[in-house]
This record gives structure tokens, C-alpha cells and sequence, in this order.
């Protein structure tokens, strides 16, 4: 499926991926093939059993145990999609989409791409995606990853290191997710087209500090951080309460825009 084509519907296929949830909410990801059984500690699933359902439906394991099935979501695959790096949680994917403000046919440079969990979301948005990675293990992971769960997209990844310089011109948007962003900010100037955003993923505010000084010394101006904090309820019939778990920290978000040059 590429990021233009038709939003899946009807039954399920063989080579879809689904997602098959058990009666404790815990969710498990496996693609469809002809013959095979999925084994999980509830008992078995023919994935013959699952073929030509209808997205929803529910199926019995060996045991008689019962699991929902459903296409997975976006953030669904990218939290238990293969990775080597860290991935970037799914409510900061969200928040990186709005505050870079990435929308379709965007020229977008991506440094730090691990294992292409942003990547996808970028692409889904419409997006034309390259990738800077210097690890080449996470290059073939992104790529595998963005093939596996996107399809054929406007994308690449190339084995470069970003601090050394941007070979692109007339970019839109910098995303930066890798440890000392400010290094990049001389060639986000050349590589970036006036008004284009950069955005820095980081997981501390000492990085944070660093960053924002430098940028108060660059082009890049309209300079905010940020950071979402994201807490689930627990809502059954009169038991209405925050749950005890919450993904709190996760990262800093910190945008800024790259103004013209002094005339």
C-alpha cells in the first residue's frame, strides 16, 4: 500500500497485516498468509480462521479463547515494528506532524531516521522524505520498515552525517533527531528555502538550552519548545479515574523558522 492509495476496507486478506487483541487489551501484530497459525499464550490462531472476516470481527483461539482482529493504526506498527533505535513515541509523532506543519508534497530532510518510525509518518502525511543516518544497520531497518508498513513512497536514506553538511537546497522542512542539533543550524541556513522550519527531537533541556542559544545567534527565529504529557482514564461504569501508568517525558520539541536573508 503506498501513501496515496486506496484506504484498505472489506475483509481481510491473505499478506494484510492485523492486529489481534486479546480480551486483556494487549495487542499483537501478525501478517496473514494461507495455512499458518499464530501462536500465543491464550492458544492458537489459524489465520485461515481470520481470512475473508470483516475488520472487527471476533475469533477463537485453540483454547476457546476470544480475540478481536482489526488492521493496525499507524501508531500500532510503530511501536511494535522491528527497530534497533529508540523509537519516537506516537504522541510526539502527532505533535512533530503539526508543529514542523509537514503536509503533502513537502521536500522534508529527516537526520537521525532510526528506524523510521517518523519517516512513516511524514510519508503518510504527504511528504517527500530523505533520510541522513550514519548507522548503516538503522538505514536498512528505516528502509525495511517503510517498505514493509507504507509500500513504494517518495523516500531514501543515505548513509551521511548531517553535522559534516547538507548537500539538498530549497528544503521546507529540517527535522533533527540526533544529540547536538545546534551543529546543524550553518547548514539548515544553506539547505533551507526562507520561512522553512527546522524542528529538534531531544530528550533533555540542557540540550534544549544549547540549542535555543545558538539559534538566538542564527537566522532561525520564532524559536518554541515543547512538550506533551499524555495520560489515559480508567472509565467503567462509577470507576472513573486516571490511570496509575502514564507516557509522560518522552522528548523536547523545539521548532524554529529561518528567516531571509539580511538585504
Amino acid at each position: 500500500m503506498t501513501p496515496s492509495s486506496k484506504v484498505p476496507r472489506g475483509p481481510l486478506l491473505a499478506a494484510e497485516h492485523v492486529l489481534l487483541i486479546d480480551q486483556k487489551q494487549r495487542g499483537y501484530l501478525t501478517t496473514l498468509a494461507s495455512g499458518q497459525i499464530f501462536h500465543t499464550h491464550a492458544g492458537m490462531v489459524a489465520h485461515d480462521d481470520v481470512i475473508g472476516l470483516a475488520e472487527g470481527s471476533q475469533v477463537l483461539t485453540s483454547t476457546g479463547r476470544r480475540f478481536l482482529v482489526v488492521r493496525p493504526t499507524l501508531a500500532d506498527v510503530v511501536l511494535k515494528m522491528p527497530r534497533g533505535a529508540q523509537v519516537i513515541y506516537p504522541k510526539d509523532l502527532g505533535a512533530i506532524l503539526l508543529a514542523a506543519d509537514v503536509g503533502p508534497g513537502m521536500r522534508v530532510l529527516e537526520a537521525g531516521v532510526g528506524s523510521g518510525a517518523l519517516s512513516m509518518a511524514m510519508l503518510r502525511a504527504g511528504a517527500q522524505v530523505l533520510g541522513y543516518e550514519i548507522r548503516a544497520d538503522f538505514a536498512r531497518r528505516a528502509r525495511a520498515n517503510v517498505v514493509e508498513w507504507v509500500g513504494e513512497a517518495p523516500y531514501d536514506v543515505v548513509e551521511r552525517d548531517v553535522y559534516e553538511g547538507i548537500e539538498e537546497r530549497d528544503l521546507d522542512r529540517v527535522v533533527l533527531d540526533l544529540p547536538e542539533p545546534w551543529r546543524v543550524l550553518p547548514h539548515a541556513e544553506k539547505a533551507l528555502r526562507p520561512g522553512g522550519i527546522l524542528l529538534a527531537y531531544l530528550p533533555t533541556i540542557n540540550q534544549v538550552s544549547v540549542l535555543r542559544a545558538v539559534m538566538a545567534r542564527s537566522r532561525f527565529a520564532m524559536a518554541e519548545t515543547s512538550e506533551l504529557l499524555r495520560r489515559t482514564w480508567h472509565v467503567e461504569e462509577r470507576s472513573v479515574r486516571p490511570d496509575h501508568r502514564m507516557v509522560a517525558h518522552t522528548g523536547f520539541l523545539t521548532t524554529a523558522r529561518l528567516l531571509a536573508p539580511p538585504g
